[in-house]
Order: C-alpha cells, then structure tokens, then sequence
C-alpha cells in the first residue's frame, strides 16, 4: 500500500458501493474514465482473487500515464495481463490491449527491471506478435528500450529461457536477441546466436552468419568468428561475400576446417607445461597403494592391459607421445586376444587425435596386416585422428571406404565406425547413400546395421533426418525379437542421435516408435529419445519425467531404467545448479533404486563431471 496515495486509502471501504456507482454512472465518458482509473487501483488490494479487475477497470479508464502509480500497481496489472492472455489465449487483442502492454513493459526497462519486461511479452505471445504487419514497428519499438547499459542482461535472460520454449517461440527469442546484438555491435554473441538459431543449415546457408562477418572489416575479429564455427563443427564454406581478399578467405578457411587444430592445441600443451606424456601408472597413483602395489609390467594378462590401453589413449590424447604404446614392440602388442588388438591400433588414433599427417603415417603400416583385427582398429585409429579435421584432400574417406565393404565382418565394422567418428556432424549425402546401401540389403548381418545406425547418427547428429529416422525404425521393427543381444540397445540411441538437442521436435517419431514396437523396447526407446532430445536443455520437468520412470516397478525382463538414470545426467549437465541438484538425486537412486539403476548411477555421475573430477563424486 505504500505506493498507492494516501486519500485512495480511505476509499477501500467503500470499494463495493463505488463499483455500484460506476455501473450507474450516467456523466461524461471523460468522467467515467477517471472513475475507472481510481477503482483500477483500488482493485490492486480489494479484488477477489482470480476477478482481474485491475486490469478490467484499466482499460475502461483513460490509459494515460499509468505507470505513474506506482510500481506495484504496474506489476500487479502486468500479472492480471498474463492470466487474461492465457484464458482468452484464442482472441486476438485489441490495439488498447497491446498499447498497456508495450506501456508496461517501456516502463519496466526504465526502471532496471529486464527480466520482468521480457517475462510480460513471452506470456503474452509478443514475440509471436512480431509475424504481423506491426513486425517491424514493435521490433523497433523493442530495440530503442534497450541501451548500451541493458542490453546484455536482456539478450542474457532471452536466450536462458529460450531452451525452454516450443521451436517457433524459441527462434524467435533468439532471433530478438540477435537483433540486440547486432544494433549494438556485439558481433561475436551475435554469431553464437545465429549458430544456435540456423545450427541445422550447413554449407554457407546460414544467413545470419553472414551479416556477422559483413558487419565488419577487422581481420581479427573474423579469424575469431572462424575458430567459434570451427568449435561449433559446421563445416562452411568461406565465400566472397564474407570475405573480399583472397589471401584473408583462405586462412579463415583453414581455420574453419581445423586444419592447423593439432599445432594450437601442442602449443597451449605446452605453455601451460602438460605436453609431458604420462603413463597408466601416473593416473592410478599406485605409489600410494604401497604394498599393494600391482604388477603392472606383465602383458600377460588382458584385461589390465586392455584397460591401461584405455587409460594411456584418452589421458595423453592430441599429444602426439606416450609411454605406454611407444615402448611396446609390435610383436609383444598383437600377442593377446582380438579385442585387445583392435583396441591398441585403435587408441594411436585417439593419442594422434587431429594431427592427420602423423596419424596417418603412424597408423598405414597396420593397414596392411594379414590380422583382420588389426586392420579393423586401424580403420577406427584413422577414423578418431581425422575427427572435425577437413583437408581440401578427403583422405580419410578413401582410405576407409575401400575397407568398409570388405570381406571380413570386423573389417566392416571397423570401417563403418571410422567412418561415422570421422565425418560426425557433417551430414555428408554421398555416406548417406552409402551407408543406406548397407542397411537396405536383407544379407546385412546384425551387427553391421546397428553399427551403421550409429554411423548414420553421429553424421547426421541433431539433423531430425526423417528418412534414416524410418530405416532405424524398420531396422529396430524387424529385429525387436532379439532383445537377448545386448547391441541392439545401440539402435534407440543411433535415433535419438538425429534429434539430439532438438526437444519437441522428436515427439512425432517417438509416437511412430510407440506405434511400432512392442514393450520392454518400446519404453527403453522412448526414455532413450527424450533424454537425448533434451540432452544439455536442463529441462526440469524432463528430469522429473525421469525421476518417476526410476521410481516405478520394473517389469520382468525389463531395462528401460538405466537410460533414465543417464537422460538425467545428460539433460542437467549443462547447467551448474540443476547438476549439484542431479547429482543429489543420483545419490538417492544408488542407495534405494533397483539393481539396473544402481549400475548406471555411476556413468551418470561421470558425465555430469566430465573432466571435473570432483572429490565427493570420486569417492562415491
């Protein structure tokens, strides 16, 4: 009541006789109006919950300076707009309705209340709104709210909520927040918003990409919109338009292929001191074991060995060195078992990881070995070193390609996967036709279609392709009695690869996958695409939705709980809060929940903490 003036409070008490007074009043409109403006803000502390008489004595009244009583009675009348416009959402609102609207919210910029302003116009379908023939006097109108002090705390609070709206409300968010950017000149948050805005067009078709880089003249500047492309792994194309001198389009395009990606990643090794290779040993901390120390020089034992071979490959990943697989001899290496072969092959890759010259080099020698093994993990080694790296020559592709129809089934497989870690998120068409060939034979073994579902997935990853979408699902209808191969859980996430990121937008598969499959696959596929859809979104009704799936019974047979527990960690991991929340949750599975949950809490954990190994979760 402090912000109302002190002879209206007088008049409370009468609220009811001077509504009756109103009804009958037969003087001037001009009176009636003032009349309506006082009951308006009488009805800020007198109406009956849920009447919304502020806002219906408001627009009867004169709507003339509004805002000057009082913040309080603009934000209550800002709350009473949002309830009309969600029980009337269907009506279309009078120019009166949008004018208090657009008062309200010029008011609310002033007075460094952002987050209140732009709540109002997503409630109300403003942005909507913007698809008329007003588009551009409101987008205008919106534009000069903003000012150099304000705009980043509003672009900021625009693109947080826009992960949780529908596709066409959250491109126009973005799309509004973009415009910020651009009139103020802050052209390298615009890019990051065109990214996320147009991150389904590949090849230069990005159109608000280009007017970032036509914005300015600054070399600089561009070189850095071309390591964020890079980052973000599109695959563009630098043309005239966004670059005029040839020399300048031809380093930006270097830069945009990450063909000079291995040699900054030695030099940031090297500056902040951690290009020294280290061993298994290192990263077990085994000095501290004391005692108990194992042996781990023996290569007799595979599984160890196996595991050392993981260890060594990610932890010295891009270095180009190690002192695990350089200090065995080829005849010690290929002495165990097949997996283990394939897998030390496969991991001089991951330590070449982006340097194609001496990968390649590296790796060519095994590409010739009469071990069907051996070559299988070369063509996976080949496939990891040139992942997100495009030469003008497209090396990777030939020297697979030749193998991934080849005679031996692990040769294939090999091959196919290569292929997919090479060119993921390229939506290559020419691996579409050929992978399509495969899954289209009816002579295809089992493993090999789901291997090139997953292929198919990492190359079109977050591209909602509907037609590998259909042959995922025919491979899935058609196999769907062998629930005992555990590889067939892989073909639910080769189809949520498709839609990674793309929330609503997988919902019309999802109900065809619900159509054509039959339970316990059917929910372990459904729970597999809606974690993978909002993967990264930090959408917490989703996490909800997850949380009841773990806590009802499972079904004889079933495994759909463990995709849930990791939807969870993939859909909070983006965001610091809603993961310090998951990981509480997770704790709670793994003490309460069934035997398949308790086993996925701990890879869900990890990604929750990829490369942040937390002391509480390491313990755990």
């Amino acid at each position: 009541m402090t912000s109302v003036p002190k002879p209206l409070k007088f008049l409370r008490a009468h609220y009811g006789t001077l509504k009756t007074c109103f009804e009958r009043m037969q003087d001037s409109e001009q009176q009636k109006k003032h009349m309506a403006d006082i009951l308006s803000v009488l009805a800020l502390t007198m109406s009956a919950e849920g009447e919304r008489e502020s806002l219906k004595y408001c627009m009867m009244g004169s709507l003339v300076d509004i805002c000057s009583w009082g913040h309080e009675y603009v934000r209550n009348l800002a709350f009473e707009i949002g309830k009309e416009w969600k029980f009337n959402g269907s009506s279309t609102p009078i120019e009166s309705e949008i004018n208090l609207v657009l008062e309200i919210v010029k008011f609310h910029m002033k007075h460094n209340a952002e987050t209140e302003a732009l709540d109002l116009l997503m409630e109300v379908g403003y942005l909507e709104m913007l698809s008329d023939e007003k588009k551009e006097e409101y987008l205008t109108m919106l534009l000069h709210l903003v000012d150099s002090t304000n705009y980043k705390r509003a672009c900021l609070y625009l693109t947080s909520c826009s992960k949780y709206l529908s596709t066409p409300d959250h491109e126009a968010t973005l799309g509004t927040a973009y415009d910020m950017y651009m009139k103020f000149r802050d052209l390298a948050s615009a890019l990051r918003i065109a990214l996320l805005v147009d991150d389904h067009k590949y090849c230069g078709q990005n159109v608000k990409m280009k007017m970032v880089f036509e914005e300015t003249e600054d070399f600089s500047l561009k070189q850095q919109f071309a390591f964020m492309i890079a980052r973000y792994g599109l695959s563009v194309e630098i043309d005239d338009e966004m670059v005029a001198d040839e020399n300048e389009k031809n380093a930006l395009q270097e830069v945009v292929f990450n063909t000079k990606l291995s040699a900054g990643y030695h030099i940031l090794a090297r500056d902040i001191g951690v290009m020294e290779p280290k061993s298994p040993e290192d990263i077990y901390k085994v000095h501290l074991i004391g005692g108990r120390r194992a042996k781990s020089s023996s290569l007799d034992s595979a599984r160890p060995n196996l595991a050392a071979i993981f260890v060594n490959a990610f932890v010295n990943a891009g270095y180009c060195q190690d002192k695990l697989m350089t200090a065995i001899p080829d005849s010690l290496l290929f002495k165990n078992n097949e997996l283990w072969k394939a897998s030390a092959v496969a991991s001089l890759g991951m330590i070449h990881l982006w340097d194609t010259d001496s990968g390649f080099a590296k790796l060519d020698k095994y590409l010739h070995s009469n071990d069907t093994n051996v070559v299988a993990g070369t063509l996976l080694g080949i496939g990891i070193v040139s992942y997100g790296v495009k030469k003008d020559y497209d090396l990777a592709h030939a020297l697979i390609s030749e193998y991934s129809t080849g005679a031996t089934s692990i040769t294939r497989i090999g091959g196919i996967l290569g292929l997919g870690i090479a060119y993921a998120g390229s939506q290559k068409d020419e691996l579409k036709s050929h992978f399509s060939i495969t899954m289209s034979n009816s002579q295809t073994p089992f493993e090999e279609l789901v291997f090139s579902s997953i292929s198919l997935g990492l190359v079109f990853v977050g591209s909602c392709n509907e037609e590998i979408a259909e042959s995922i699902i025919s491979v899935l209808k058609n196999h769907s009695k062998e629930l005992t191969e555990p590889i067939i859980h892989l073909l639910p996430v080769a189809l949520g690869l498709l839609y990674l990121g793309k929330q609503e937008m997988v919902v019309a598969t999802a109900a065809k996958v619900s159509e054509t499959l039959e339970e316990p696959l059917k929910k372990y596929c459904g729970l597999t695409l809606t974690s993978l859809a909002y993967a990264g979104t930090g959408n917490v009704l989703k996490v909800q939705e997850l949380l009841c799936s773990c806590s009802d019974k499972l079904v004889k047979g079933g495994s759909d709980q463990g995709p849930a527990v990791l939807g969870i960690a993939l859909i909070a991991m983006a965001e610091g809060l809603g993961a310090e929340m998951s990981v509480r949750s997770l704790e709670q599975l793994l003490q309460y929940g069934d035997c398949s949950i308790r086993r996925a809490v701990p890879l869900a954990l990890g990604m929750l903490c990829v490369s942040n190994p937390k002391a509480v979760v390491v313990d755990t």
